[in-house]
């Protein structure tokens, strides 16, 4: 009887140990994090209907690309507390819009060439719950972009 109860114990203590966020749904914390960012810096962003908001600075009056085409992007990405993650240089960086975040495959398709702007996307467009590249799971991402060209 003692044999299976510690088998009980390690089976409990392995089960709690083994407890992911991938259950916790950070919708409504992502936000109120984007419209406390909205609101403390006077944007005027419009909300997708998957909750992508975005920010059109300058619409572009080239081609605007679909969720399929190749671009061209210069950006940089960073938290709402201003912390920069990630930045490409000048020329941008070029690639599928299938293989980024779904916040970037939809938002970019906002703009034409030329066009520039900011996306504030929650976790569940981003990197979601998991922990990525020093992007803490469950985090809003902020992307300057500027469409360079679709490809």
């Amino acid at each position: 009887m003692r044999k299976y109860a510690i088998v009980f114990l390690v089976i409990i203590l392995f089960t709690a140990c083994n407890n992911n966020d991938e259950s916790i749904d950070y919708r409504e914390q992502n936000e109120q994090e984007i419209l406390a960012y909205i609101e403390s810096n006077n944007l005027n962003a419009q909300k997708s209907s998957s909750g992508l908001y975005y920010v059109i600075d300058e619409p572009g009056e080239g081609e605007q690309p679909i969720a399929t085409s190749d671009v061209t992007v210069a950006y940089k990405g960073y938290f709402t507390n201003g912390t920069v993650f990630d930045e490409s240089d000048a020329n941008g960086i070029s690639f599928n819009l299938q293989r980024v975040i779904k916040g970037w495959t939809e938002g970019i398709t906002y703009f034409k060439e030329g066009g520039s702007g900011l996306l504030l996307i929650p976790a569940h467009l981003g990197y979601g719950n998991s922990d990525y590249a020093g992007i803490p799971g469950g985090s809003v991402l902020l992307f300057d972009i500027n469409l360079i060209s679709v490809n």
